[in-house]
């Protein structure tokens, strides 16, 4: 009979243990939803504007072109360049200009707008493969200027304008990322 009260202890301290280590105090959920609300590593930021998208990829101005790079202490190509400005920002976007073609909200030239990707052919404009990419960085009336880097004579991050006769035969298209 003296094992019965002993078991049935034993059983109840076992209930309220196994019940103390599935539950977490609540100063510690709080903690966990607190962190989790911060944490937008996974969450494009919220850009105001893509005034201040640009103002990072302006800030880059000058770093030399360096083929197969999205690193800014190496240099770029031009989808490094422009996968390494979207990604500051929480964006995940394409590494290849390829890739780019089939991303985001394609556009008419006419409907675009500071901040979308503009895509061109590679050096051979006869060929309609995707095979360069920039940043749409201002529109004034038809004068479209974007923000690239270039393998060509400005030898890295550069800003050109759509209307010079290379790029002008060259374009293919525009995506919305924004």
């Amino acid at each position: 009979m003296k094992r019965f009260p002993i078991a049935f202890c034993f059983l109840i301290l076992s209930v309220f243990a196994a019940k103390a280590q599935t539950t977490v105090p609540l100063q510690y959920q709080q903690l966990v939803s607190k962190l989790t609300e911060q944490n937008q590593v996974n969450k494009p930021r919220q850009i105001e504007s893509p005034n201040r998208l640009l103002e990072f990829a302006k800030s880059m101005l000058g770093i030399r072109y360096r083929s197969a790079s999205s690193n800014p202490n190496r240099g770029f190509d031009c989808s490094g360049f422009v996968n390494y400005v979207f990604s500051n920002f929480g964006f995940k976007v394409p590494r290849s200009s390829r890739e780019f073609a089939t991303s985001g909200e394609a556009k008419r030239l006419e409907d675009a707008k500071i901040g979308d990707v503009i895509l061109f052919t590679g050096t051979n404009s006869r060929s309609r493969t995707p095979g360069h990419v920039g940043i749409i960085y201002s529109i004034n009336g038809d004068e479209v200027k974007f923000i690239h880097s270039s393998s060509g004579n400005a030898k890295g991050v550069t800003i050109s304008s759509l209307d010079e006769g290379f790029y002008k035969k060259r374009f293919l298209k525009v995506v919305s990322i924004l």
